[in-house]
């Protein structure tokens, strides 16, 4: 775990309402952070698709889908007696 000390400039009333819900608690900035993480890798998921779509690239199938899964997973599943 990282240990990182922060320090917030907010105007008076947004820190004292903050602080009275309980937002700037180490667990509650956690839990924004994760949420904040999450959304951003949503929105870059989004966007890729976008591009793809843009790009005129066809969906694969679920069948397509689950073959190419099979195949990374061969990849790396160690060799023995290799």
């Amino acid at each position: 775990m990282t240990t990182l000390e922060l320090k917030l400039n907010l105007p008076d009333r947004l820190a004292r309402e903050a602080q009275a819900a309980g937002l700037l608690t180490p667990e509650a900035l956690s839990q924004m952070l994760k949420d904040a993480m999450r959304r951003r890798a949503g929105h870059a998921l989004l966007a890729g698709a976008a591009r793809a779509t843009a790009a005129g690239s066809v969906p694969m199938s679920m069948k397509e889908i689950q073959a190419e899964v099979n195949a990374v997973r061969r990849a790396r599943k160690p060799r023995i007696g290799v």
